[in-house]
């Protein structure tokens, strides 16, 4: 048989359930990440990513605040059960993953499939803690008078997530699942110079049992597509995890003007990705609801039901 030609893949962004191309028909190209190529300035070349613009952006946030009732009404159990079967999914396609991250992020392959496992095992802990955080952060509170006082936490909205610049994939995952663990829905901008691994958990999603919408994937210039979801007044919430700090500052004020909630990591540029995370990122984006009832006392005795 004759060598036949390779099949280059088309990448492109995840909006409401769907893979539109950028709105502008723009593209950039990706590099990978090389010794090589650090030296010479460019490396190979593997594929031309989307270039999102500001459209792509308001479209998407439109897409998670579609999603969002659905998704935050839906029972804990549940959601940790769709968690859970990305987690089967990435599995099925680890060796994908490990291929891309290794091109992404010029690592060998064991060390490529270490960072892929470690992303895998992330989604499985996140998809634990769905139907257990409640009582973490929730609980009855001791009050003066004759009163049920129960707290208990609800999802904030839409979240517009920043994904670390440097950690392509293991980076990512821990800022995607704990957003949608929770009941929000994300819009969430991949790393500008290794965003393939992340177009890819776009096409994840699209076969698992995620609904549409819940996780929205864009690709292209950070600062560009992170202003105007900054600024949206129907996103709720921001992570600013792949943010350095001139751009975080300039989101900080923007996001300012309709009083999102900011998550602001430090430091940003040396984060761990490997470390056993905590609830933070569970709890930054809940709010918590309170409701009082009355014990029912009855007469001067003080007795009650």
């Amino acid at each position: 048989m004759s060598d036949r030609l390779s099949v280059f893949k088309t990448y492109k962004l995840y909006v409401g359930g769907k893979f539109p191309r950028s709105e502008s028909g723009r593209v950039y190209e990706v590099t990978a990440k090389t010794s090589a190529a650090d030296a010479a300035g460019q490396g190979k070349w593997l594929a031309n990513a989307p270039l999102s613009s500001r459209k792509d952006a308001r479209d998407a946030v439109v897409a998670a605040r579609k999603a969002f009732g659905a998704w935050s009404g839906a029972t804990a159990y549940n959601r940790g059960q769709v968690l859970y079967r990305v987690a089967e999914m990435l599995e099925g396609r680890r060796g994908q993953f490990v291929h891309e991250v290794a091109d992404a992020e010029g690592l060998s392959k064991s060390k490529a499939a270490a960072q892929v496992d470690a992303a895998i095992d992330r989604w499985v802990w996140y998809a634990g803690w769905t139907d257990k955080i409640a009582q973490v952060v929730g609980g009855g509170n001791p009050v003066a008078g004759p009163f049920f006082n129960l707290s208990s936490p609800e999802p904030t909205g839409v979240v517009a997530v920043l994904a670390p610049q440097e950690s392509s994939f293991l980076g990512l995952v821990s800022v995607i699942a704990p957003v949608i663990a929770t009941g929000n829905t994300a819009v969430v901008v991949a790393s500008e110079k290794f965003p393939l691994p992340a177009l890819s958990l776009g096409e994840v999603l699209a076969t698992s049992d995620v609904p549409g919408g819940v996780v929205n994937v864009l690709s292209g210039r950070t600062a560009e597509i992170a202003a105007p979801l900054a600024a949206h007044q129907d996103v709720n919430a921001i992570d600013l995890a792949g943010a350095d700090d001139v751009l975080a500052k300039e989101l900080e004020i923007a996001a300012a003007d309709n009083l999102k909630r900011i998550l602001r990591p430090q430091p940003v540029d040396n984060a761990d990705w490997s470390a056993t995370p905590g609830t933070e990122r569970l709890t930054a984006f809940l709010e918590t609801k309170t409701v009082w009832h009355p014990t029912g006392s009855l007469g001067a005795s003080g007795s009650s039901y």
